[in-house]
């Protein structure tokens, strides 16, 4: 019962998208953390620890409120506690392969960290000549770009590491 419960919950949180970037759920961002469940007499209590991707995110408040409405669609949960957990810190390794994949599809280079330098390739043409047009974009974690190559304009997602 309980790796189904966890099959379940876990697809439940993969319902869960970023508000600012639906492209990608929360699972795909690497914000999940760990999910306790207790048995009740009326079915499961479930909590869930999420890594913001940073701190003072203004979405998180949105993001606890989405989790908790999709987990409460799970037919056997009927409580559900959203924590945020700071440390260990969310970083941008975490974000999973599919992640990368719709942070591109919506646009949005994926972090890259290479012999300790930050690389950004193109989102639309994959070209390395691009140029940094604002270090702060409309997020904390994002700054605005130029494709030199195809002249798009686009948003990088910040590389967080611990290691940096």
């Amino acid at each position: 019962m309980t790796t189904g419960l966890e099959q379940e919950i876990r697809q439940a949180l993969d319902t869960v998208k970023d508000p600012e970037i639906d492209a990608v759920s929360i699972l795909d961002l690497g914000m999940f953390e760990t999910m306790e469940w207790t048995e009740t007499s009326d079915g499961y209590a479930v909590r869930v620890t999420l890594l913001p991707t940073f701190l003072g995110c203004p979405a998180l408040e949105i993001i606890q409120k989405n989790t908790e409405a999709a987990l409460l669609q799970v037919p056997q949960v009927q409580t559900v506690d959203v924590v945020f957990l700071f440390d260990p810190p969310w970083t941008s390794d975490r974000i999973t392969d599919r992640g990368m994949t719709g942070l591109k599809s919506f646009g949005i280079a994926p972090p890259r960290v290479i012999d300790g330098h930050w690389e950004i390739d193109c989102p639309y043409c994959g070209s390395t000549f691009v140029s940094i047009e604002n270090l702060f974009g409309p997020t904390a974690c994002r700054s605005i770009l130029y494709c030199k190559s195809c002249k798009n304009p686009f948003e990088a997602m910040k590389p967080v590491s611990t290691l940096m």
